[in-house]
């Protein structure tokens, strides 16, 4: 014996015997509502019953009315709402009132291989294993009987006053017959997991009925006989003859028991650390597959960290296709050969022609109607919905607008792929027009662009306009000598030129005052080409206003110094020679955007602001017709508060006016007005830099 054994004698050795009579019918009772000083064991147990199988079990007991602690009045009050004034053999309460409750079990593990229960008897430790252990609470189920109750006599009060008529006309009623689809395996293992399933089979299970034995019962006192061993004989009963190392397996097993309790995900979860033990190319399948669209940049955050990226490029091109500069997966990877749609049992080759076709028309415009394509593609409106739902987000009056924004930095970045995807998509196109008989010029855009304009250089733009001012200076200066002559001669003379057949220069230039060939700023500005010469001075053109509501209405807010910018793209795109417009100030854009249908936004910036004049005088479209006008105005009116908000104050504000309002408003209004940064709102153009 070790030396560090003296110090710990052994006191007494105790025989554990295994008993094994009720091993298969020993459950273990607790009731954690009761005080364990307040046992059941004098409680008169009316019934019992259980089902094996489940493990349930309920035990009917009676309640001592004759109780000082006893309400009977609540007692009668809730024996009438459960079983009402009639009497009848069904009812829960036969003397009216309320005289036992039920427990009910609940199994307080799942796992009962390491508890038993043990006695003591005469220097011998006998243990039975536990089959279960039960948690016995009250049940109130009496109270869902006496909702019942009182929903059958409510019915039956409202349909009292209509039952004579309802017997004395018999309306013949349309029945709508419906054939269930097969249902799909992963439909099946939906439904076999749900709740309504699962109370189904429990349902189904019998119950057994049992009799109850109190404590002191001398049938109960002869059953606790089996608890004890039935054979002490040694020949039976053989020595353990395992090793201490084998024993104390035995008595904490490896963690293969732990493996079987750990929760299991569903089979089509995989987590990053998962994923990252993948190919690159599973990967990458793997991540479009789930996600559906994303920008690259995106993709490449969620891949490892040193991974290639021209190694994923090559990648992604094998499983997703390039719209709007963003990676969508393709078709035949959300469908593969020789399946078919969960919805309508339609087969993957069909499916894949029509979602294609989609995701075609988003690289021609922004934004398409479900009606259009799937009046084209003839497939079932679940199928079609579920095309656009992977790429697409709806929007009110507007269809179904592409998810993500165009990521103009990786066509620019990557342009020898964008143009290899482009002929992918044309070679695409060509076989789409084949099966659905259509040509790309019938989906154009109703605001697609117009022929490139011819383009001039700043050379030819400043001779030309040096050449104008010369041939005006000389008109002017002909048109000075003719008035002289004839207020002196008193004779009208016809200006000297040097050609006969020149025409008259009816340009803005020649019209107005002119100094070096452009207008006056002291002159009035006509515009004689449209029937204007009759405007007020420095009234703005009808061509102006137009331009006004076409850029509002599709931009809603804007900044002075963001319009003047867009305005000069405009005039700058215009054929040379062609210009409508006169020199225009700042004050007539301005005068101009105030008479269509706008109104300048006072926002409040912050006194240490940087930001440029220009870009302090916000503008925003105040009236279209439209009933959504009454929230964007809402949104001013914050803004003339403050130059930033939050979502929260967007939502509040168009609850207390407008009552409630649904998240799409509140989505839709802040993506044409305002922009995101730092967590918080501003008005577009007002973000500080």
């Amino acid at each position: 014996m070790a030396s560090g054994d003296d110090d710990d004698p052994i006191i007494e050795e105790i025989d554990v015997y295994l008993a094994k009579s009720l091993a298969d019918k020993l459950y273990l009772f607790q009731y954690p509502v009761r005080p364990s000083n307040m046992t059941y064991d004098d409680v008169n147990h009316l019934s019992a019953r259980i089902k094996p199988k489940q493990q349930k079990v309920e035990l009917e007991m009676a309640m001592d009315t004759m109780s000082p602690n006893y309400c009977r009045s609540k007692g009668e009050q809730i024996a009438l709402n459960v079983d009402g004034t009639t009497y009848e053999e069904t009812n829960t309460y036969s003397v009216k009132m309320m005289d036992k409750q039920t427990f009910t079990s609940i199994q307080a593990t799942t796992n009962t291989s390491r508890y038993a229960a043990a006695v003591f008897r005469k220097g011998e430790l006998h243990v039975t294993p536990l089959t279960g252990i039960l948690q016995m609470r009250p049940s109130f189920t009496y109270l869902d009987k006496a909702d019942t109750k009182t929903r059958e006599r409510e019915a039956a009060n409202e349909a009292g006053g209509d039952s004579s008529q309802d017997e004395a006309e018999e309306d013949v009623k349309a029945i709508t017959v419906r054939f269930a689809r097969p249902e799909s395996e992963q439909a099946r293992q939906r439904r076999i997991q749900s709740y309504e399933f699962l109370q189904k089979k429990q349902a189904e299970e019998p119950w057994a009925h049992l009799h109850y034995h109190g404590v002191k019962d001398g049938h109960s006192e002869h059953e606790r006989q089996y608890l004890f061993c039935q054979s002490v004989d040694a020949s039976e009963n053989s020595e353990l003859v395992k090793t201490p190392k084998e024993y104390l397996a035995m008595l904490m097993p490896p963690l293969a028991e732990e493996k079987v309790l750990k929760p299991v995900g569903p089979s089509n979860v995989l987590s990053m650390a998962q994923l990252r033990t993948l190919p690159l190319g599973e990967q990458v399948k793997t991540l479009m597959k789930n996600v559906k669209v994303m920008p690259f940049a995106n993709l490449m955050g969620l891949l490892a960290s040193g991974t290639d990226s021209t190694a994923a490029l090559r990648c992604i091109q094998q499983v997703a296709l390039l719209v709007q500069g963003n990676w969508v997966v393709k078709s035949d990877v959300l469908y593969p050969k020789n399946t078919c749609s969960p919805h309508s049992g339609v087969p993957a080759e069909v499916l894949c022609r029509g979602r294609d076709f989609v995701m075609w028309r988003f690289t021609l415009e922004r934004s398409v109607m479900r009606k259009e394509i799937a009046s084209l593609i003839k497939l079932p409106p679940e199928d079609v919905k579920e095309f656009l739902e992977h790429v697409a987000i709806p929007r009110v009056n507007r269809g179904w607008e592409f998810l993500l924004p165009t990521d103009v930095e990786f066509v620019k970045k990557h342009t020898d792929i964008a143009h290899r995807q482009h002929m992918l998509w044309l070679g695409i196109q060509s076989k789409l027009e084949k099966v659905f008989n259509f040509s790309k010029e019938d989906f154009m855009p109703k605001n697609s662009p117009q022929p490139d304009p011819v383009h001039v250089s700043g050379e030819q733009r400043l001779k030309m306009a040096q050449d104008r001012a010369q041939g005006n200076k000389s008109s002017l200066q002909k048109d000075l000598d003719t008035r002289r002559l004839d207020s002196s001669v008193h004779v009208k003379q016809e200006p000297v030129s040097d050609r006969e057949d020149e025409p008259m220069d009816t340009s803005s230039s020649a019209i107005n005052g002119s100094v070096n060939g452009y207008p006056s700023a002291t002159s009035p500005t006509f515009d004689h080409t449209n029937g204007n010469a009759g405007s007020p001075p420095n009234a703005p053109s009808v061509e102006l206003k137009d331009f006004v509501k076409k850029t509002f209405r599709k931009h809603f807010v804007l900044t002075l110094n963001e319009f003047k910018r867009l305005f000069g793209l405009h005039i700058a795109s215009m054929p040379v020679g062609h210009s409508i417009y006169p020199s225009i100030s700042d004050h007539m854009l301005q005068d101009a955007i105030l008479l269509c249908q706008c109104k300048q936004i006072m926002v409040p910036f912050p006194a240490q602001t940087t930001a440029a004049a220009d870009e302090q005088k916000v503008f925003g479209l105040w009236e279209t017709g439209e009933e959504f006008d009454k929230q964007r105005r809402l949104l001013y009116d914050l803004f003339n508060k403050n130059y930033r908000i939050r979502r929260t104050m967007v939502q509040a504000k168009l609850t207390q006016e407008l009552g409630e309002s649904s998240k799409a408003d509140v989505d839709r209004l802040l993506a044409e007005c305002c922009i995101s940064h730092a967590g918080m709102w501003y008005l577009k153009g007002t973000v500080p830099s």
